[in-house]
This record gives C-alpha cells, structure tokens and sequence, in this order.
C-alpha cells in the first residue's frame, strides 16, 4: 500500500541523514532513539525512509522471548543479507556477544558514503541480554560514531527507552530523541478523502493509527465504515485494541482494570479506584504508583484546572491513547457480538452515545489545535490551553488559554466547545460561558471569550474568536 502522510517525521529524519552526510555533528555518525505507542507505524516510517533514502541500509526487528544467541545469529543473518558493503566474507555469522554482532554492524558500514542502521524492538533486545546497553556504547564510542552512519534505535515502551537514555545509563547523551505519534488530523483527511468536520470524526474513531486509517475507503461516512469494520472481529478497527493492550499488559492486570475504567468515563481518583477495585476500592497506595506507570507509557494522561490559582486537587484522568479511548468505551464489549454475526447491537450503542462522547472526546484535540492556531490570531503569548472545573464540575469551562499551566500568571481568553451537528453557538451559549467565567480565578468581565463549533455560531455574537472544523485541520498542515 501506498505510503501516505508523515511528512514531518521523513523530514526530521531526513535532516538527520543531511547532518551525516554533511559531517557537521562532533561525531561523523548520529544516533536517534525513536519511540512511540504500539501500532503507531514506527517500523514501516523507519522502513520507508530508508527505501526513500537510496541509502545503503540494514532493517532488523527483534523478536520477543527468543533467546540471546539465536537473536545474535538472526541479526548476523540479516547483517549478510543487508545492502551494507563492508562485512568480512569471513564475518561471524553466530556472534558470540553483542559486542561482536555490532563491531560487524560497523566493520560493514562504509566509510565513504552514508549509511542507516535500523535496529527495531530495543526493549526486548535489552530485556534478553543485560549486556546490550553495555555493547552498544561500547562500540558506538570506539566504531559506529566514527562511520557516516545514521543509528536508528526504535522501541514502544516508553519507560525503557527512556532509561536507555538517562544519566548514568551506557548510552546517555548520545542519540537524539523523536517521539512518533498517531497520524494527525490534517493527514487524517487526506487520506479518508472526508470533509473536515468528517475527518474529525474518523480521527476520533481510528486515532490516526496508520492501519486503522488505511481501512477507511476514500469518502466513506462514518456510519458505512463503522458497519464494515465491525463485520468480522479480524477487521483492524477491532483486532489493534487488544493487540496493542497485550503488547504492554500480556495478562489481565490491575492496569487493564484502571484504563477500563477509565475508558468507560471514570475520571476521579476515587471513582477510578472504585470501579477497577472490583469487590472493593483500591487502594490508594496501590492505585497511586499504577496511575503513574500507566502516565509514563503515555497511555493514561491527567489533567489539572488551568488558571491563576493552584488547584492539585482536581485531577482528572483520561486515555491519552485517542484510538484506545474509542476501542474501550466501544470496541472491547463489542467484540462477542461481532464473533456472533450481531453487529447491529454495538453499532447501536455508538449511535446512541456518539454525540455525548464525542463532545467530550474531542477536546484535547481542539485544545492542542489551538495552540498551533493562536499565534496567527492574535494570541502570540499564550502558552497553554486547557479547561477548567471545580469539584462539583459545576460550572465547567471548556476552554482556557493562558500564558503557562496548570498555573498561570495571566489568563488570555475562556471559551466554550458545541460540537453538535444541527446546533450552531447562540446568544445563550455566549450569556452562560459569560456567567460560569466569573467562577475562573485569574478571569475578569474584560476577559475574551471565545467558541469552537462543528455548525457555527450565530452572526453578530461579540466573540473574540470562532473556529471550526477546517481550522483544526490547518493547524495540521504544516506539522
């Protein structure tokens, strides 16, 4: 299938391969660790960079639970077959250590032109030899760095790539970082060939995995793709859900309780520990450090009141995940259904709650919008954007942009979200966001109020700013 989309990622590793062939860096070769969530694309953005390149390369992908001889003479396997023109006829082809698998990776690079070294699934090399981490600073010092090579190290789990990078870890300060995200909204479009307030839609419902996006046919509505993609439980709509889940959690867990929860509108510590506690509460000395991992994997994300007055208090949670977010509030339960030829009944349930949760579901992704689109509206200085509450939820503001977060020095504007389909923004809409800003602290009468809106809002309101649909997706463009 066509590769569609990325350009910013291609092109932030394209400046990387320039900086290689340019010498410019105070080691001729570079490195860069990339990491992402599972079933983002990492591996095919590696791969098609590399085929773009015209690049002698080589691509290796890990494999989990295999044992460290067997992955050390797989790589050896791959080094011979690869485009790389160095290696020794007379080369190891059974490494006897990382060390020597990887002073082959540099014995075969050239010295004269360029080269890309790819090797996927990091964790799990490091979960498989203690020695990896050793290795790989090791003969990055004394070979790979000295070669006009581009190192590409790619893993999903966050905290272990992380790790590889931290102070005192082997090969701290030596690679650049590149977090790979979803596909974002204006890619999202392009490729579903839908309107804008459509492709907000889809992207809410696939959360830009590339798979996911790649099944939607150009123009399809919503309605027709949810009816194909819920036809068979192997659609990639159903299947990445658990797929990804079991990649990070291969059992069931404390975790996959929490983000149920979660996932299903839970957003409190205490409703959280409620409902994944099972015949009681957890605890919150148990809930506590799990919220946190599942923080640091970027699957869970918190959000704090946005305004001039602390307020740590008042978290609330959500799945940072936007796809999962989908899959757990919808998908999950559906799948018995689908394995029983009964579609019908989770399609339904989507349509019943699909305008109350798609309300709330799109705004993250309105509030990180914004924040590309401000500076061309007037508010260069604002920082941050995001919402504010209080306890009783009551009132709650959609949006708040600010100079910083979670608390400010100065607040810039509030605003309201209406994203329904045959209601546009009103005179009574402006008159309660006017009356529930008051409760802001850092606001005054003179604060702007703005709106974003699927249908519109009425002439003549004395809003500071309107956007819509296909200004989300400009913010996109340029990312």
């Amino acid at each position: 299938m066509e590769f569609r989309g990325r350009a910013a990622d291609l092109g932030l590793l394209a400046g990387q391969l320039r900086a290689v062939e340019a010498g410019s860096g105070t080691t001729r070769g570079r490195a860069v660790v990339m990491t992402g969530r599972r079933r983002v694309g990492k591996s095919r953005l590696a791969q098609e960079f590399c085929d773009r390149s015209g690049r002698p390369h080589l691509v290796f992908q890990a494999t989990r639970g295999r044992s460290p001889g067997a992955e050390r003479a797989a790589f050896g396997k791959s080094l011979t077959a690869s485009a790389l023109p160095g290696l020794p006829e007379d080369a190891e082809s059974r490494p006897a250590d990382w060390n020597a698998a990887l002073t082959l990776l540099a014995a075969a690079a050239p010295d004269d032109v360029p080269s890309i070294a790819v090797l996927d699934e990091i964790p799990w090399l490091m979960e498989q030899d203690k020695e990896f981490e050793g290795a790989l600073q090791t003969v990055w010092d004394r070979h790979l760095s000295r070669k006009p090579i581009l190192l590409i190290l790619i893993g999903s789990d966050h905290g272990l790539m992380e790790s590889l990078q931290s102070y005192e870890r082997p090969f701290f300060g030596r690679a650049a970082k590149m977090n790979v995200r979803p596909l974002h909204l204006a890619d999202v479009r392009e490729l579903t060939g839908l309107p804008s307030a459509e492709a907000v839609d889809a992207l809410l419902i696939t959360g830009g995995l590339p798979e996911v996006v790649e099944s939607w046919d150009s123009g399809m509505s919503r309605r027709d793709f949810l009816s194909e993609a819920l036809s068979h439980p192997l659609t990639p709509l159903l299947a990445s859900g658990e797929l990804s889940l079991l990649g990070e959690f291969p059992e069931p867990s404390r975790s996959r309780a929490i983000l149920r929860a979660v996932g299903t509108g839970e957003r409190t510590f205490t409703a959280i520990a409620t409902e994944a506690g099972g015949d009681g509460p957890l605890p919150a000395g148990t809930l506590a450090p799990l919220l946190a991992s599942l923080q640091e994997k970027q699957v869970l994300e918190s959000d704090l009141p946005l305004s001039t007055k602390a307020d740590t208090k008042n978290k609330r949670y959500r799945i940072g995940d936007t796809y999962l977010r989908f899959w757990l509030r919808f998908l999950e339960g559906a799948i018995p259904f689908v394995e029983r030829g009964r579609s019908d009944i989770p399609i339904g349930r989507i349509e019943r709650s699909w305008t109350t949760w798609r309300g709330r579901a799109v705004e993250p992704l309105i509030r990180s919008s914004l924040l590309t689109l401000l500076p061309d509206s007037g508010w260069e200085e604002t920082g941050a954007v995001g919402g504010w509450w209080n306890r009783q939820n009551n009132p709650e503001i959609d949006l708040v942009g600010a100079d910083a977060g979670p608390v400010a020095k100065r607040v810039d504007f509030l605003g309201s979200v209406k994203w329904l389909e045959n209601e546009t923004f009103g005179w009574k809409d402006l008159n309660r966001l006017a009356a529930d800003a008051r409760a802001v602290p850092g606001a005054t009468g003179e604060t702007p109020l703005v709106a974003v809106t699927l249908n519109g809002a009425d002439p003549d309101l004395p809003l500071a700013a309107h956007w819509g649909p296909d200004d989300l997706v400009r913010a996109w463009r340029t990312a």
